[in-house]
């Protein structure tokens, strides 16, 4: 994809402008994402709309499932471990799929990649502390306030408030109404791992419109392995080594991030960060799925009524998506 040297993308310093707006078009009018340049998909309406919603729920399972058997590991390597283990070998997989090009980037477009990188590490590393001191629910549940605020901030329809005032509702639920018996130092990581997630989604659609394809993916994952691996040497040493635990680091990094980091970024090229934001709610519930069948971690009746608002809100916000890109579809034939 070619980026013209001016800076097309919405400022940094204006984050909601750069969530909330479409992806910028080259002066050459070469449409930055997959597809036609109206940013349609092909077929019908129904299915371009939810389209981009299916691969943020894909990607949303695979985390989850991902970051239940990094628990597992976590006695083996520790924190640390699993976070490198993770980031290297998920860096290795995304360079040698994606090949990716290092010349004809423009120095915007490295610092982008570059920042995406930190956040990505900054990211995975503070909510693998997390859960090495609270629970895998309650950690994704305050970890997903980040994407929430988010969504508010960026929002620019008052219906997106309600939704993700609706999503809260059902994580503070799914917190059992408060964190008082969690270890706050677990919460505080939680939380700050939260804040590098709406960093994420932010930096993610940034990349994805300065990259074709993974290739800014890729490119950041090597980034993110790159600062972490001294942390993980530190940490566990020869223990990386072992080959039963290179390959529950495999599958983790397959899960956690090979697989769901690319739907998301595809799926940002095409779903406003807003909704993806909102989207993101749907996380405390995958997790205590996972918890319940790989951890054995069972739901109590409120549980399950959080998991039900938390649905709930998601799926007003994709019916919210559908109606705008129908509406638009309606507009755009009545013109012409």
């Amino acid at each position: 994809m070619n980026i013209p040297s001016a800076d097309r993308s919405p400022s940094v310093t204006d984050p909601a402008a750069a969530v909330a707006g479409p992806a910028p078009v080259s002066d050459t009018g070469a449409h930055p994402g997959p597809g036609p340049a109206d940013g349609s998909t092909g077929g019908p309406r129904g299915i371009r709309a939810l389209g981009p919603v299916g691969l943020v729920l894909a990607g949303g399972i695979s985390v989850q499932f991902g970051g239940a058997l990094a628990v597992t590991l976590m006695p083996r390597t520790g924190a640390l471990g699993v976070v490198t283990l993770r980031l290297v070998v998920a860096a290795i997989v995304m360079l040698v799929v994606c090949r990716p090009k290092l010349r004809g980037h423009s120095r915007v477009d490295w610092s982008t990649v570059v920042v995406f990188g930190i956040t990505m590490a900054a990211m995975n590393g503070l909510f693998y502390q997390s859960v090495a001191r609270i629970p895998l629910g309650p950690a994704v549940t305050l970890e997903v306030l980040g994407p929430l605020v988010l969504s508010v901030v960026a929002s620019r329809r008052a219906l997106n408030f309600v939704w993700a005032g609706l999503a809260l509702g059902g994580v503070f639920l799914l917190g059992g109404g408060g964190f008082d018996s969690l270890d706050p130092v677990g919460v505080a990581f939680a939380l700050s791992a939260g804040a590098m997630w709406a960093a994420y989604i932010v930096f993610s659609a940034r990349t994805g419109r300065r990259f074709p394809q993974a290739d800014g993916l890729a490119l950041a994952m090597a980034v993110a392995a790159v600062l972490f691996l001294p942390l993980g040497l530190v940490e566990s040493g020869t223990k990386l080594l072992d080959p039963t635990t290179i390959a529950l680091g495999s599958a983790v990094a397959v899960l956690s991030s090979v697989l769901p980091y690319t739907l998301e970024l595809l799926a940002l090229r095409r779903l406003p960060a807003s909704t993806f934001a909102v989207l993101m709610s749907l996380e405390p519930a995958v997790a205590s799925i996972a918890g319940f069948l790989v951890l054995s971690q069972t739901l109590s009746m409120t549980e399950a009524l959080a998991i039900t608002l938390v649905i709930a809100a998601s799926m007003g916000a994709v019916r919210t998506q559908v109606g705008r890109g129908r509406a638009k579809g309606l507009d755009s034939g009545a013109a012409s």
